[in-house]
């Protein structure tokens, strides 16, 4: 609370409290701090106040009850307030009159006060800015705050009316009282004006005081202040208040932006005004940012760049983008430094050529100078071009030092460059750099590489040295060592030297001592050091090259031996015993051969030992035909015993045709009706059909009558209606016409007149040829109780549909009335009694819910089947 002047108590620091009703209080003198000054219209001024004696006003009759009123009450403000809305009808002059007989009264009342500055300055709305009616209201504003001083809505109503008389140095001056009168709390309120209103009168050097003085209180908006001195043209100022808020880490943005985006700003500012910006050190600002944000090294690295360039330092602006370029490590980093450090030679370039024609009366000593520094300006733009790949490489390799591919890339750049010593140096420091353990790609590839560029330029010793240390390496797979001992092994044989070759492979292939104990076939590292080494030994790559070279350069036994040792450890694919059989075979060893092959079934299962199967029992056959039946039936049971039903058909026919070929027919049989019965059910079929062909072959027709009916009793449904189709054509060839019809019959279960047509069509052609008009109408009543059959199994499935739907809706509707549920319920029930239309795309029901339906429960379902006969006009007819 403030002790204003005339003894009232006011509220200094809110003003919702002054539009309270406010207690009598004694008259005060006025304070002599008054210093306004009434114009010459007014009436003539006592201590501050109007002299009433000296208004010619005269009270109305009505007017006699409020009087009478203040009279009483003099010091009430419930009176004065009543008599002033009395009197808010009448003229100007009137109603100013009563307001100051009010604050003569009542000289600390708010309330008055304020309606009354509200009224005055109401008074003079429309009138030009020059008259002395505004000068009057000032006065009055004036003589308010010699009482509300710290009132801070006056203080904000006398400054919005003088920014509209357009003073301002009585309005900043206004200001100013404004903020030294008004407690801290409140001085938010006439900041937010005095800001406003300096922006849009536009000075410069006042802007920046009042800033100045702003952003003690309020140093939050400094980011506004910023970007006005940017506006401006104040890029000094700006650069070290932005450096400011950057460094501070306390620092929060009101507009949101990060610590980055305020680095990128201040990066941009300075770059962009180098010569207006003194106070600051620009250089180690900028690196301090690329140290800081490494996402964004390439922008800040093209604005220390551009700095210097602006300065017109070019080869500090060189130095600094080929800096630039070898420290990124990204590409879209680098494509930013490069696309500014081409444009910039670019220019330079184009300025010097512009500039040629001028200097033509120059000094001959002087233009060959300058063409020369032309040519250096061309060559340097032409050997950035050339290095882009390099620098591109080199970004990538920065970026992942342990790419293989990159070192690769990079080498076979520096030789499409013709450059032999930067290409050694690059495999050099490749192989320096690699760690085999983090490596991307496949190490070894690196050392064989390097190797084979030494042995292509005829130095085989160097290469050799290279191969020895890289094959000494801690790789992490065992692949990647077998590799680059294969490729070791391989430039030996390019060499002729075929006796090294085979000692590197035994080499190589030599278990070590302790394998014994460690851990069993793994592949990949293990723990403690040179673990690929202790399972190198079991590589199968190795062992393969191993057989091959022994094949070609070495002996039968030593080409044995090497094999024998692959099956040993067990490492053996099924391509390795069938190449071993067949080198077996190749010298005549052909029990060995057989014997490899045993092995071979032993260390693999179905479905690996397939292609080992069937080459050892057609070997064998070949080989020994009828001599060894038994042996070769032993080889059969034992395949049949382990194959699964989906390989067996192969194995099957094979043990046939060896039975047919060499043994007895009724075994041959035999092993077919096994067939049958053991392989998977999409090759039943057609082992049916081979069974009945051979039966037909070796014991007649007859005998094939007897599969067929086992044939149709176990083929799954898709397959019976072919077999049936063959087994009515056998009886129809035979003459057993009533044994045939039977079959069209049976089948006709499984063949829905809508999608089997031809079926119906070939019993239909069977009846004309061998039946009479009874058959043929029974064949008619058989088609229509099998569609009707399917109609109604088709309909059950719809309703069961149109049921679980009916009642997934019914949840839905719960809330639906008891009407609305009656008239869906008979729309549905009336839905449900229409016959449902069936369509070609059905599918045909399983066979054991197929029956056939009485001829008398067929006669309702004609007029829905549009094939039907009418058997009493047949007869008419």
């Amino acid at each position: 609370m403030q002790q204003a002047p005339g003894g009232r108590q006011t509220d200094g620091t809110n003003d919702s409290s002054h539009a309270e009703e406010e207690e009598d209080a004694p008259m005060a003198t006025t304070s002599s701090s008054a210093t306004a000054t009434t114009a010459t219209t007014e009436p003539m001024m006592t201590g501050g106040f109007v002299n009433i004696t000296s208004l010619p006003y005269i009270p109305d009759e009505e007017d006699l009850p409020y009087e009478e009123d203040v009279l009483r009450n003099p010091y009430s403000l419930k009176s004065w307030w009543r008599f002033i809305e009395f009197k808010q009808h009448c003229p100007p002059r009137v109603i100013n009159l009563t307001f100051e007989r009010a604050l003569r009264e009542l000289p600390g009342s708010y309330k008055i006060w304020f309606m009354y500055l509200r009224t005055r300055v109401q008074q003079v709305r429309g009138k030009c800015i020059t008259d002395k009616a505004y000068d009057i209201v000032n006065n009055t504003f004036e003589r308010a705050l010699v009482f509300m001083h710290k009132m801070p809505r006056i203080w904000v109503e006398y400054i919005k009316f003088l920014i509209e008389q357009k003073k301002i140095t009585r309005t900043r001056r206004t200001c100013d009282r404004a903020l030294r009168s008004l407690p801290i709390l409140q001085h938010t309120t006439i900041w937010k004006i005095y800001i406003k209103w300096v922006k849009e009168i536009n000075v410069p050097l006042t802007i920046v005081r009042v800033y100045k003085r702003y952003l003690k209180l309020e140093p939050e908006s400094v980011e506004d202040y910023i970007d006005y001195l940017e506006q401006e043209g104040f890029f000094n100022e700006a650069a070290v208040r932005l450096s400011q808020i950057v460094e501070d880490d306390k620092f929060v943005s009101q507009k949101g932006k990060s610590k980055h985006q305020m680095w990128m700003q201040l990066c941009a500012l300075i770059s962009k005004h180098p010569k207006e910006i003194t106070s600051l050190k620009v250089e180690p600002i900028i690196r301090n940012g690329i140290r800081k944000f490494t996402d964004e090294v390439g922008r800040l690295w093209v604005s220390l760049a551009q700095y210097y360039v602006r300065l017109a330092h070019f080869e500090k602006a060189r130095d600094i983008f080929e800096e630039g370029m070898d420290s990124v490590t990204t590409v879209r980093d680098f494509s930013m430094i490069w696309d500014s450090y081409t444009k910039f030679e670019d220019r330079l370039l184009t300025a010097r050529i512009n500039s040629s024609p001028q200097e033509v009366a120059e000094d001959p000593e002087d233009l060959e100078e300058k063409n020369a520094d032309f040519e250096l300006r061309v060559a340097r733009y032409e050997n950035l071009v050339a290095r882009q790949p390099l620098l591109i490489s080199g970004v990538l390799l920065r970026q992942n030092p342990h790419n293989v591919y990159q070192w690769h890339k990079r080498a076979k750049i520096y030789k499409s460059m013709d450059n032999i010593k930067k290409m050694v140096k690059t495999y050099s420091k490749a192989l320096a750099t690699v760690d085999p353990q983090k490596a991307t790609g496949k190490p070894h590839l690196l050392w064989a590489a390097f190797a084979r560029f030494y042995a292509k330029r005829g130095d085989h010793d160097s290469a050799c040295t290279i191969f020895e240390k890289g094959i000494q390496q801690k790789f992490k797979y065992v692949d990647d060592l077998a590799s680059l001992w294969c490729d070791y092994i391989e430039m030996e044989i390019r060499h002729q030297n075929y006796d090294v070759a085979r000692k590197l492979c035994q080499r190589a292939t030599t278990s070590p001592r302790n394998a014994a104990v460690a851990v069993k076939a793994g592949h990949g590292t293990q723990d403690g050091d040179n673990s690929v080494h202790k399972w190198l030994f079991k590589s199968i790559k190795l062992w393969l090259l191993y057989a091959d070279l022994e094949e070609s350069f070495g002996t039968f036994q030593s080409t044995k031996a090497v094999y024998e040792k692959i099956l040993d450890l067990r490492i053996a694919t099924p391509q390795v015993i069938l190449n071993f059989a067949a080198f077996l075979e190749e010298h005549k060893y052909f029990e060995e051969g057989f014997k490899a092959f045993e092995r071979g079934v032993n260390l693999f299962h179905f479905p690996h030992a397939l292609p080992i199967w069937l080459t050892y029992l057609t070997k064998f056959v070949e080989r020994y035909r009828g001599q060894k039946l038994e042996r070769a039936r032993d080889l059969f049971e034992q395949v049949l015993e382990k194959v699964p039903a989906k390989d067996a058909k192969i194995f099957y026919i094979m043990y046939a045709a060896l039975e047919e070929e060499f043994g007895l027919a009724r075994h041959a049989m035999a092993v077919y009706d096994r067939a049958t019965r053991a392989v998977h059910d999409d090759d039943k079929y057609k082992m049916y059909l081979f069974y009945i062909a051979r039966a037909g072959e070796y014991f007649g027709i007859m005998k094939t009558r007897e599969i067929y009916q086992r044939a149709v009793d176990s083929l799954p449904d898709k397959y019976v209606k072919e077999m049936c189709l063959r087994f009515a054509n056998m009886e129809r060839r035979l003459g057993e016409i009533d044994r045939a019809r039977a079959i069209y019959t049976h089948v006709s279960q499984y063949c829905d007149p809508r999608l089997d047509p031809k079926f119906w069509e070939t019993w239909r052609e069977f009846e004309v040829q061998h039946g009479n008009s009874d058959t043929f109408r029974e064949m008619l009543r058989v088609r229509r109780s099998v569609q009707a059959l399917y109609n109604t199994q088709v309909n059950f499935a719809a309703i069961e549909l149109a049921a679980q739907d009916q009642i997934a809706q019914t949840e839905k509707r719960s809330a639906a009335t008891p009407m609305e549920q009656l008239e869906r319920e008979a729309k549905q029930a009336d839905a449900a009694e229409a016959p449902k239309p069936t369509t070609e795309t059905e599918p045909a029901a399983p066979r054991h819910n197929l029956q056939f339906v009485s001829a008398t429960s067929t006669s309702s379902s004609n007029a829905s089947n549009p094939e039907a006969v009418d058997l009493e006009d047949d007869n008419k007819s």
